[in-house]
C-alpha cells in the first residue's frame, strides 16, 4: 500500500527539550529557543521525517488525536502490525528546504539581561556614601594601576566623579567589552594573587586566556574587603556579602540594575530564531528556520484485507488537511491499496 502526501512550510526546527514521544514532565518541558539557551551544545535541533512522523501522521488520518505515545499504549493499537513491518526505507520524502528568519514568542518568563525597568536610584547609598569613591573608583584605574592596586594592600584609590547605576553600569560594560589577556609575566602575577584571595573562581578562558574585566571585578571585592575594616558596608552588599550582578569573574546588567531601580527584571516576549555561530576553517556560520515543501511517500508492507480496511478507515474519518511535524499544511493527494 501507498500513501501519497504534499505538504507546505513544515518547520523543521524544535523549540523545546525532550521529547513528544513521552510522558509530559512536571512543570512541562523548557524553551530551548532563546537567544541565551540557543549558543548551548545541542539545542539549536534540526529535524525530519521520521517512523514516529508517519506514525503520527497515520493515526491522524484514521481521526485518532492522542499523543503517539498514548496511542501506542492501547491494548487494542490499530497499527501494532505496522510498527513491525515499516521500515525507514520505505518513507521516501522529496523536501524542498529553506531558510527563514521567524520571531518566536517566548512565554517562559525569561529576562532580558540588558535591559531594565522603573526608575533608578541616583542616590542609593552604594554611591552617596563616604566610601562609595573609594569602592568604585577602582574601576577608573588603568590595567597597570589595579595590578599595583591588587598586589598593593596600601595602594589608596581617588575618584572625584559624580557616581551613579548609570554611570558605573557603563563603566563595567566598557571593561567587559575588551578582549581577554594572554598571560605575560605581570599578568600571572595579577592571577596567581588572585588566587590566593579567591581559590574558589574559575579566571581563565578555554584558550587559557584572562578577561579584563574579570580583574576589575575581582578587584571590587579585594576593595571591599579593605574597606570593611573602616566602614559598615552592610547598606550596599546582598545577604551573602557581595555586590548584586557582579561576581569575582563578570558582571550581569539585569541583576546589577534590578538592585538600583524601582522596577523589575524586563521579560522578554519572544525573539528571532537564530544561532551564529564561529566554526574554524569555516567562519561564522548562520542558523535559522529550516522549512520544507514537498512530498512524502509511505509504503507499507501490508496485505491487501489490511490496505483495503486502512483506507476505509481514512475515508470515514474525512481529514481534510493536518500538521506534517510543526506548522506545515498537509493532505493526502492519492491511496494506492
Amino acid at each position: 500500500m501507498q500513501i501519497i502526501i504534499e505538504y507546505e512550510s513544515s518547520w523543521r526546527n524544535s523549540f523545546l527539550d525532550g521529547s513528544n514521544n513521552e510522558p509530559l514532565p512536571k512543570g512541562g518541558r523548557n524553551f530551548i529557543a532563546s537567544m541565551t539557551t540557543l549558543k548551548q551544545e545541542g539545542n539549536y535541533k534540526k529535524r525530519s521525517v521520521s517512523k514516529d512522523t508517519v506514525m503520527g501522521i497515520l493515526n491522524r488520518l484514521i481521526g485518532d488525536q492522542r499523543k503517539l505515545y498514548q496511542a501506542r499504549q492501547d491494548e487494542n493499537y490499530y497499527f501494532t502490525e505496522v510498527e513491525k513491518v515499516l521500515q525507514e526505507n520505505d518513507i521516501v520524502d522529496h523536501a524542498l528546504n529553506s531558510n527563514e528568519m521567524v520571531y518566536i514568542r517566548n512565554v517562559s518568563g525569561s529576562t532580558d539581561q540588558n535591559s531594565f525597568t522603573g526608575e533608578i536610584k541616583a542616590n542609593d547609598p552604594s554611591f552617596s556614601s563616604s566610601f562609595s569613591a573609594e569602592l568604585w573608583g577602582v574601576l577608573w584605574f588603568n590595567l597597570s594601576e589595579v595590578s599595583k592596586f591588587i598586589l598593593d594592600e596600601s595602594y589608596s584609590v581617588t575618584y572625584s566623579e559624580v557616581l551613579d547605576p548609570i554611570t558605573v553600569c557603563n563603566r563595567i560594560e566598557v571593561l567587559s567589552a575588551e578582549k581577554p589577556m594572554d598571560l605575560t609575566e605581570d599578568i600571572q602575577a595579577v592571577l596567581d594573587c588572585l588566587l590566593n584571595y579567591f581559590p574558589d573562581t574559575k579566571y581563565l578562558t578555554a584558550k587559557k586566556q584572562l578577561p579584563l574585566i574579570s580583574i576589575y571585578a575581582s578587584a571590587l571585592y579585594l576593595q571591599i574587603t579593605r574597606l570593611s575594616q573602616r566602614y559598615d558596608l552592610s547598606t550596599v552588599l546582598t545577604k551573602s556579602g557581595g555586590l548584586s550582578g557582579i561576581s569575582k569573574s563578570g558582571f550581569t546588567k539585569k541583576d546589577f540594575m534590578d538592585r538600583y531601580t524601582t522596577g523589575s527584571k524586563k521579560l522578554i516576549w519572544g525573539n528571532p530564531y537564530l544561532l551564529k555561530e564561529k566554526k574554524k576553517g569555516e567562519g561564522e556560520i548562520v542558523s535559522v528556520l529550516t522549512k520544507a515543501s514537498g512530498k512524502l511517500i509511505i509504503n507499507l508492507n501490508i496485505s491487501k484485507e489490511q490496505a483495503r480496511d486502512l483506507e476505509e478507515k481514512i475515508e470515514n474519518a474525512g481529514v481534510s488537511s493536518f500538521y506534517l511535524g510543526k506548522k506545515g499544511l498537509a493532505y493526502v493527494t492519492d491511496i494506492r491499496p
